[in-house]
């Protein structure tokens, strides 16, 4: 009796799981054969090559946006739904309380009224590109023959795309690029108002030796406080401060091009987009081709990546030139301080008149729970989201919320022959200002600034909250395109970016300081740029994948010298022999590397924690902002070692050091195995996650989600890696010669786990393999055909 039991739950089990099989199995995308597609004017082929990477051959841009929305729905419709609830704050919808701090914040900015408004503001062209692919995703999403994987593991409906949709998922990556800037500047105003301005400049300088700009020279760092502007050893300065220092990896990228003098004829443009890791990847692998309407004998081709959500190709090569992009890190948030009318909180100062303060009402939806009312109170300049250090209001004005911040004029790079007409139209991009380095078939190279730039007037500090409502001081309007730095042919014949400070003078002014990254990547790329004349593609994939810890050298040198002040003891021991492997790399085997990397970091977070000490004592929340360049900082205090400005309850110096080192051996040194195999693999190992598995059973996340593979790489070199974090596309190309370039990308191509496609050429990214630039052979053909 029991054995039949037992054989009839099996039974049940196995008509279970391939019950589940077949109905994950219908929502896969149509990968071949003939499907129909309402509005269509002619047939649109769609092929895939091993990986996936999906080439569209059309009759016209129409046609082929439409198609383009049925395979980025097919494929990666969860994803999108994703990337326009997070820019309009409505995730809990389907994720329920858990997300509702993220939907507070977010929904503060309003972007669905403001992405509607954009929407209206559009040209003709656009707006019908904008339609053809809304209803071409939506078309995608009607002929799966079961709901979207995604929706299938929460339970819960897709609702379809709506054109606006894709200027949110636009808006979605202005928060991913900007956001952090615009809390910096917060922190930045609570350290103003507490130190004084010798300390607060010296925290917080914009640059020095790791410069390596392409218009101008290293800045110089201001000298450290005196005595008499602070003493941490005073007693009024004794508090500590517990803040763990955590260097955040910058939302950015690496760009560098080469004039084709230096290529063998066409320019050579590399890029390598760092952003958060996912699976699938953020980006979606693509070929388009249609005829071109000045020439119907010639065919438009384009290869690169585009963003599921909308029509365009972000990055890549349309066969004339090649173009990449990184974070410019220019300053385009500015925090409005508010006057409150005392006689009636609604109204507030502007020019020597009361204004009505707007009050909108939003719903936040939320799953499985009542729905929530969020009151948001707006001023002409923008919401007002926060508080200064004394508590004055603050709105937001923010190049995001503005018109025009979101529009299809990237798509114009499909189009363009001359290296000239893309850095002219680079002002109108409706994108977050971007680094944008293009290379041409004639071997022309040239850097600009992609995007809107504000166009600031009056007298202020645009890295602090500001009083605009007296004296002419803010916006007006938008940067003209004559005022936007460029540079074209330089005669050193290199380009490079690594989201430092690119320019300086009266250009950078225009832009502004968004807390650019230090330097040493930059210059990493520059120096290995001018070790050679003549470059191919392989040799600029390998400055990409160059994890040289160039920056740590100085750090390992101060480690050693640190233990030989040091008496001998068990623990200096122990590190003198797990530094004995070091080479000089952020190689995962590496046990000298984390050491040192500790090291550095440890002795970061005990001076600074010494300052921030007495900004806490103000301001009991104060969290360190970033402050990307405060490397400069530290150094200068560990060379010179003022006596005021030795953190309290050190001796010295050197026994500060020494205290610090022997603080990474012990943190070490309990774990399994001990200092000996806590190799930089460890702690540097690949946590590249679906965005469902962490709600999942470990047993199926681990299905979803990419090997845990020891990465190398880090911080402050070319190849930035971290955990969850680094490149997330990697691209060699000489436009015209597409087929000697390299493309790597993680996470894979496809959302759905049952696919072919689902992360492909994700281990080629990990180990640095060679992929082509250009999609292979086509495996699998779906022919779309306008419906009757």
């Amino acid at each position: 009796m029991l054995r039949k039991l037992l054989l009839a739950l099996l039974i049940l089990i196995v008509i279970l799981l391939v019950t589940l099989w077949w109905i994950l199995r219908g929502s896969l995308p149509i990968y071949e054969g003939e499907q129909q597609l309402p509005q269509l004017i002619d047939t649109v082929i769609v092929e895939r090559d091993a990986l996936g990477t999906a080439t569209l051959t059309a009759h016209n841009r129409i046609d082929l946006a439409r198609s383009l929305g049925f395979v980025h729905a097919q494929e990666r419709f969860f994803e999108m739904d994703l990337m326009r609830r997070k820019a309009a704050g409505e995730l809990a919808e389907l994720f329920g309380a858990a997300v509702l701090p993220i939907d507070r914040k977010t929904r503060g900015y309003r972007m669905r009224a403001h992405a509607q408004l954009m929407l209206q503001a559009l040209p003709p062209d656009q707006l019908r590109l904008l339609e053809a692919y809304q209803d071409g995703v939506n078309s995608g999403l009607e002929q799966l023959a079961t709901r979207h994987f995604g929706y299938l593991l929460t339970q819960t409906a897709p609702q379809p795309w709506r054109s606006e949709d894709s200027l949110l998922v636009i808006l979605a990556m202005y928060i991913d690029l900007q956001a952090g800037s615009i809390d910096r500047e917060l922190g930045l105003s609570a350290m103003h108002a507490s130190l004084p301005e010798s300390v607060y400049r010296f925290l917080t300088a914009s640059g020095g030796e790791w410069d390596a700009p392409l218009i101008g020279d290293k800045f110089e760092w201001p000298p450290y406080p005196p005595i008499t502007d602070i003493d941490l050893r005073s007693a009024n300065h004794s508090t500590t401060f517990n803040h763990h220092f955590q260097e955040s990896a910058l939302m950015g990228s690496n760009a560098f091009a080469v004039s084709g003098k230096l290529a063998h004829g066409s320019a050579l443009v590399a890029n390598d987009m760092h952003l958060s890791l996912r699976v699938p990847s953020l980006w979606f692998r693509t070929r388009i081709r249609y005829p071109d309407l000045a020439d119907q004998n010639k065919t438009i081709d384009v290869i690169g990546v585009s963003l599921p959500g909308t029509p365009a190709i972000v990055a890549g090569s349309n066969r004339h030139i090649a173009w990449g992009f990184t974070n410019s890190y220019g300053d385009f948030a500015d925090w409005v301080r508010i006057t409150i009318d005392p006689a009636d909180p609604n109204r507030y100062a502007n020019h020597n008149q009361w204004e009505t303060i707007q009050i909108h009402q939003e719903i936040l939806h939320v799953r499985d729970a009542p729905d929530e009312k969020l009151e948001i109170r707006e001023t002409n300049w923008g919401p007002i989201l926060a508080q200064d250090h004394d508590g004055t209001p603050l709105a937001l004005m923010w190049t995001a919320l503005q018109p025009n911040a979101a529009n299809l004029d990237l798509m114009r790079l499909e189009q363009i022959q001359e290296l000239s007409e893309a850095v002219k139209i680079a002002p109108d991009m409706g994108i977050p200002a971007q680094n944008l380095i293009i290379g041409s078939k004639n071997g022309e190279i040239a850097w600009t600034i992609a995007g809107r730039i504000p166009a600031r007037v009056g007298n202020y500090d645009a890295n602090l909250p500001a009083d605009w409502s007296e004296q002419i001081v803010g916006w007006q309007g938008w940067l003209a395109p004559t005022d936007y730095p460029s540079i074209i042919n330089p005669s050193g014949m290199r380009l490079w970016n690594g989201n430092a400070r690119a320019i300086d003078g009266v250009a950078l002014k225009k832009l502004g300081d968004g807390g650019y990254d230090l330097g040493a990547r930059s210059q990493q790329i520059r120096n290995l740029l001018q070790t050679q004349d003549q470059f191919s593609a392989k040799d600029l994939l390998g400055i990409q994948l160059d994890d040289r810890a160039l920056l740590l050298t100085r750090w390992k040198e101060l480690l050693t010298e640190t233990l030989q002040k040091t008496p001998t003891a068990t623990w200096s021991q122990a590190m003198q022999q797990a530094l004995q492997d070091w080479d000089g790399h952020a190689s995962p085997q590496s046990v000298a590397y984390r050491i040192v990397r500790s090291f550095r970091y440890a002795v970061m977070e005990h001076i600074l924690n010494a300052f921030a000490a007495i900004i806490q004592r103000q301001h009991p929340q104060f969290e360190l902002p970033r402050l990307s360049q405060v490397e400069h900082a530290v150094w200068q205090l560990i060379q010179q070692r003022p006596p005021h400005l030795l953190p309290p309850d050190d001796a010295n110096w050197d026994e500060m050091l020494a205290a610090r080192a022997q603080a990474v051996v012990e943190q070490l040194q309990v774990q399994p195995g001990g200092i000996a195999v806590r190799n930089w693999g460890e702690k540097n190992t690949a946590a590249i996650q679906h965005p469902l598995s962490r709600a999942l059973p470990t047993w199926i996340a681990a299905w979803l989600d990419m090997p845990a593979d020891q990465l190398p790489g880090d911080l402050h070199m070319p190849r930035i890696q971290t955990p969850n974090f680094g490149a997330s596309l990697r691209f060699v190309v000489a436009p015209g010669e597409e087929q000697t370039g390299y493309f790597q990308m993680p996470g894979g191509q496809s959302g759905h786990p049952l696919s072919p496609y689902y992360g492909s050429g994700h281990t080629d990214w990990v180990a640095g393999n060679t992929s082509p630039f250009l999609p292979g052979l086509p495996q699998q053909t779906l022919y779309l055909h306008p419906a009757n």
